[in-house]
């Protein structure tokens, strides 16, 4: 991957990246559902949708949804790059809580230099996943590849690791480390009421927790094999 700015406007470099993430949920991303992540009105969306095109960085099938060029797929791992990897350096080396570092990562991630994220990169040395269990690209544009399951697809009697969880809603992530969830720690699911309520799961120790059933959908954990 380069380490030159490729001269994208931060509005473009957002949209890169809400289109990666859509694609990577779904397989294409819509305009509705782009405007609804930028909150901004379908119009404009598809305004910008028309210039991204042209400028080779995505292909548009009407009513099919955009997706990533190959180059606008290039330019969107480098922003989650940079996004990941500020976030881990604002925690590991200057003390932020990981409930706080989303928002400083959005402004950060479009001013500094890809040299000085290559430098954070070397401090931490060479992450492969942020304080929130994402993979971070690599500088060649590689990424892991995940294959989680919400924490509602581990059976009762089965355990399972907390993999990943969202970096965006701050009092969502106190609350998730309130109760002792951080990407790594082991459970067991040990109750589940019916009717989409809430598990019951244990950890070490014995200790227990329940978690509501939304809560316990947005978690991705990755099964233990018996």
């Amino acid at each position: 991957m380069s380490t030159e700015r490729p001269g994208l406007s931060r509005s473009i470099e957002d949209y890169l990246k809400i289109i990666y993430r859509l694609q990577a949920e779904s397989g294409s991303a819509q305009t509705s559902a782009i405007a609804e992540r930028l909150s901004i009105a379908p119009p404009s969306v598809s305004g910008m949708v028309k210039r991204l095109a042209e400028a080779g960085l995505l292909e548009h099938a009407p009513y099919k949804g955009v997706q990533l060029t190959e180059t606008g797929q290039r330019q969107a791992l480098r922003m989650l790059r940079r996004h990941r990897i500020i976030e881990l350096f604002l925690i590991a080396q200057l003390g932020y809580a990981w409930h706080d570092v989303h928002e400083e990562a959005e402004r950060l991630e479009h001013a500094v230099s890809d040299d000085l994220i290559e430098r954070m990169d070397a401090a931490l040395g060479r992450p492969t996943h942020d304080p929130h269990g994402a993979p971070i690209p690599t500088a060649d544009g590689e990424i892991e590849t995940t294959h989680y399951v919400p924490m509602t697809d581990i059976d009762v009697g089965s355990a399972g690791w907390l993999r990943m969880v969202g970096d965006k809603d701050s009092e969502r992530l106190r609350f998730i480390a309130s109760l002792g969830l951080r990407p790594g720690v082991q459970f067991d699911v040990i109750a589940r009421q019916p009717f989409n309520g809430p598990l019951t799961i244990r950890f070490a120790g014995d200790r227990e927790e329940v978690i509501g059933h939304e809560l316990a959908n947005s978690l991705q954990c990755e099964k233990v094999r018996k």
